[in-house]
């Protein structure tokens, strides 16, 4: 068999450095980014923040320099001290996010540490209780058995804890705040909860019920459960209020109610309304301006006039100073195209869903999908999908992930396109006006939404219903 050689020319695509930094900021939402900043200014002294602009007079005008002066000039222009703190206010003084912004950077296991130090424990009982957090998921649920957790303890601590004094710290964790964290599984978190109302009749019967017919409780089997416990379906109604009043999922609100949860958003951008006129503005309250450093800048500037009297070590000093700049350059542009991409990115949604800004009406969102926005601001659709996954918006009643804008898009019998979300508010308040006793199958679903004019087959609608956490008719019913 003879080999050959073959010469074959293949373009491909590299992401340069400064591409790498802008991608990676891009995903990041707005405490992100202040954290990354934070950090950077940290780790690389090219970078300095500022409040003001460099002025010209700072510098050299690089026609008085030589070629090799130029490339170390050139870092020391203004054109190279990029102010990536973006205005587009439209002559509106800058946006205040008091009254939105209530952002807590304690995670819940910050939370709970802090309610370990009220035990006043000895170390070793410290140590169990800092790992038994640890292995609590964002819910607020342990994911580990405690059997594995006494092999991790003995294995990477050389502690010898038994299942049975892990689940006494545990139940120690199970009073904290919020109620329900802690628990193995749902049945539990519910249980926590019940036992720290006051005890009385609905209490006690709510307590029972769940211990003893948790089964039948989630499969709403509401007869057996009247008839082997002998109350009435109205002691049953008031149970049943009682326990679908409790948080499954503690965890993600701190124990606090979904405006608890939107309370500790940041947003990324506001959009007003000001007499039918729609401003949009990044929220760049806490990120400060940056610039390179001006003793580098000087610093380099005299190695250059002293090229050639420069000792080894010297010349290492500037090698090591121009690679910083060189980063903090990199950086900065990032920023700054960071900056522009994520408010060309919005102006474009807020254009497409402009009726939607100016009403705040749901049933005004039009179908859109990263498709339609990246041909409008001429970005890849993997930008704008990097740009909307956690990133949130402020607007005068409330505040929006960005991925709540985007769906697919439908048609009426006329051939209108229309929204998903059209169709599933509609899906939503047919269900909300069913009869309980008689919930609305997916069939007579499709039936209603055919006979107001969408062409949906019943597949979809279950997609849909199931999108919206709404269970099957048969979960539904109510007595």
């Amino acid at each position: 068999m003879a080999l050959k050689q073959q010469q074959e020319l293949k373009q491909l695509q590299r992401l340069s450095p400064l591409q790498m930094q802008v991608i990676k900021l891009i995903e990041l939402n707005n405490v992100e980014i202040e954290e990354r900043i934070k950090q950077e200014i940290e780790d690389n002294p090219a970078i300095e923040t500022t409040d003001t602009e460099l002025s010209s007079e700072d510098t050299d005008s690089p026609e008085n320099l030589t070629q090799e002066e130029i490339i170390l000039g050139d870092y020391l222009s203004d054109d190279d001290v990029p102010d990536y703190r973006l205005n587009f206010s439209s002559g509106k003084s800058e946006p205040d996010f008091t009254e939105f912004s209530y952002f807590d950077d304690k995670s819940l296991h910050d939370y709970l540490l802090e309610q370990i130090g009220l035990l006043d424990l000895d170390e070793n009982k410290q140590i169990i209780a800092e790992y038994i957090i640890g292995n609590i998921d964002e819910n607020g649920y342990l994911q580990r058995d405690l059997l594995s957790i006494s092999n991790d303890l003995l294995f990477q601590q050389q502690m010898d804890v038994t299942p049975l004094q892990l689940e006494d710290m545990l139940y120690e964790i199970q009073d904290f705040d919020p109620a329900g964290v802690g628990a193995r599984d749902l049945q539990e978190c519910l249980l926590i909860q019940l036992r720290r109302l006051k005890h009385g009749y609905e209490a006690d019967l709510a307590i029972k019920i769940i211990e003893e017919y948790f089964d039948e409780f989630t499969k709403k089997h509401y007869d057996k459960i009247i008839r082997q416990i002998g109350i009435s379906q109205d002691d049953l109604r008031d149970v049943i209020e009682e326990i679908v009043s409790l948080n499954p999922k503690p965890g993600n609100t701190l124990g606090g109610s979904i405006q608890t949860a939107m309370n500790n958003i940041t947003p990324d951008f506001i959009v007003d309304n000001y007499n039918n006129i729609i401003t949009i503005q990044l929220n760049n309250s806490n990120i400060p301006s940056l610039q390179l450093n001006r003793n580098f800048s000087e610093m380099i500037k005299g190695f250059s006039e002293n090229k050639t009297s420069m000792s080894a070590d010297d010349k290492q000093a500037m090698l090591f100073m121009k690679q910083k700049v060189d980063s903090a350059k990199w950086f900065i542009d990032a920023v700054k195209q960071r900056q522009n991409t994520l408010q060309s990115t919005m102006e474009a949604i807020v254009n497409i869903q402009y009726d939607f800004f100016l009403t705040e009406d749901e049933t005004t969102l039009k179908p859109m999908i990263l498709k339609d926005v990246a041909e409008r601001t001429g970005f890849d659709i993997s930008t704008i999908s990097r740009v909307s996954n956690s990133k949130y918006v402020q607007t005068s009643t409330g505040i929006y992930p960005l991925k709540y804008f985007f769906s697919e898009a439908m048609q009426t019998t006329d051939g209108e396109d229309i929204s998903s979300r059209e169709v599933k508010i509609i899906l939503k308040e047919s269900i909300e006006n069913e009869n309980p006793s008689k919930p609305l199958t997916d069939d007579l679903l499709t039936k209603i939404l055919n006979e107001k004019g969408y062409v949906i087959a019943r597949r979809t609608v279950a997609k849909y219903r199931e999108q919206l956490n709404i269970p099957v008719a048969r979960l539904r019913k109510k007595l």
